[in-house]
C-alpha cells in the first residue's frame, strides 16, 4: 500500500494541476512497482514559500532576489 507525500510551494496551484499530479504518480507506481490504484495514497502538502528555504533564505527572499 503506497503512500506518497508531495511537497510543493504554495503558489496558485490549481486543482486540475494536483489533480493531474496524482494521477500521474499513482499511474507512475502502478506502471513500475505494479500497484493497485484503489491502494496507492497521494497526499499533496503545500508549504508557504516563507517556510521553505533554499541556499540560506526562504524561497520567498530568494525568488526576490533572482529578479
Amino acid at each position: 500500500m503506497p503512500y506518497v507525500h508531495v511537497q510543493i510551494t504554495r503558489e496558485g496551484v490549481t486543482l486540475e494541476q494536483k489533480e493531474a499530479l496524482i494521477k500521474g504518480v499513482t499511474d507512475l507506481l502502478v506502471q513500475v512497482l505494479n500497484k493497485k490504484p484503489a491502494q496507492t495514497f497521494v497526499v499533496i502538502e503545500e508549504i508557504d514559500t516563507d517556510n521553505w528555504g533554499i541556499a540560506g533564505v526562504t524561497v520567498t527572499k530568494f525568488r526576490q532576489q533572482e529578479k
